[in-house]
Formats: structure tokens, sequence, C-alpha cells
């Protein structure tokens, strides 16, 4: 399975239909460390958002709430055809894709991107790959906010998931992509970090 990371979560995404549960990931709502950081920016849309691994949709239908043109999505389609089907009528827009592959015409093309948990759920040797695409889909002056949960360096787990690195969110830094702010939140078990398409400290970005 960890060859075929699409086939992965697809068979993850089936099981827990087929039983009637929901994936091990999946909170049931919108992720409280993006709605605070929401809240503490007072985040507004009129823009373009993307969510990465976006699942059944939470956080997607979270930030089309805000007025943002929100595309969301997942290497499942099993889980984008549940998302379609608890938001009938959604103005986001559901699509199956993989994080390892992303349409060209995608890059350069999100104000906002929000990865959460989806690289951590990867094996370790597809985060890197991720995290470079997933930086790329940013336009001029966008903002990429990275949560995810956290493991010091040199500790050894065997996932999934594979909490992330502090040295491991610096694989987002690509090109004129830069990391712009770390934070350790929830007592240290999670990190929120944020990069911006820019020079450091000469970033127009998102509030």
């Amino acid at each position: 399975m960890t060859d075929d990371p699409p086939g992965m979560f697809e068979a993850m995404y089936a099981a827990a239909q087929a039983r009637g549960v929901a994936p091990p990931w999946d909170y049931g709502g919108p992720r409280p460390q993006l709605m605070e950081w929401a809240e503490e920016r007072n985040l507004a849309g009129g823009r373009d958002a993307v969510v990465v691994g976006c699942g059944y949709g939470a956080d997607a239908e979270f930030l089309a709430r805000l007025g943002f043109r929100t595309t969301a999505f997942d290497f499942a389609p099993t889980a984008i055809a549940t998302a379609r089907q608890r938001h009938p009528g959604s103005a986001v827009t559901y699509l199956v894709a993989d994080v390892l592959d992303l349409p060209p015409e995608w890059q350069g093309r999100f104000d906002l991107v929000v990865e959460s948990l989806t690289i951590q759920s990867m094996p370790p040797e597809y985060h890197q790959v991720a995290a470079h695409n997933i930086a790329q889909l940013l336009a001029p002056e966008g903002t990429l906010l990275v949560l995810a949960t956290a493991r010091n360096d040199g500790v050894e787990v065997e996932g999934p998931p594979w909490p992330l690195t502090r040295a491991e969110l610096d694989a987002f830094e690509c090109g004129d992509v830069v990391l712009r702010r770390v934070e350790r939140i929830d007592n240290g078990s999670w990190w929120r970090a944020e990069l911006a398409r820019g020079e450091p400290g000469s970033i127009s970005s998102l509030p």
C-alpha cells in the first residue's frame, strides 16, 4: 500500500464507508487550528483558495463561508463523492487529484493554500515531493498554511501517520516560496506554519 498513496487513501476511505465510521483523521468539522488562525487574522474571502487532501470537505466549506472561491481535492474518489453528498449545492469545486502529480494549470493559481495533515499521512519518501508540489500552487503574494502534528528531530515513528519534524517544514520552501512564521501550538503537539511567495519581510499577504 505504501507504494501507491492514491490507492492507500481510497482503500482507507472505502473501508471506513463500508463500516459506517469516519476515518481516524476526520474531525467532523473544520479544524480548530484553522478556524483559530482565520479568526486571529480576520480572514476575508473574495480570492481563490485550495484545500489539499480535503477529505469530506469541512475545511473547504469553512473557507467558502468566508467568501473564498474554493477548490478542494483529494486522492480518494470515495472522499470526494462523500463530500459532494454531504454538501449539496456547495460553492466548493470538489475534484479528485493526486498531490504527487497535480495539474500544471494549478501552478501559481491560489491566493490561499491550506494543507492539513495530508503529507504526514503519506510515507516519508513522498514528503518532499508533495511539499514542493503544494508550494507551487501559490499565487504571487499568496499564503500557504501548513497544519501538522509535530515530531522532534531524531524521533522515529512507525506510521501512518508520520508527524512532521521542524526540518520537514523547510521542504515547503522552494523557489520564491519562503517560510514566514512557525508556531508550535496545542501544548507543542502541532505545527502551524505560514509560507508566502515573495521575499521575506516584503510580502503583502493575507491578513
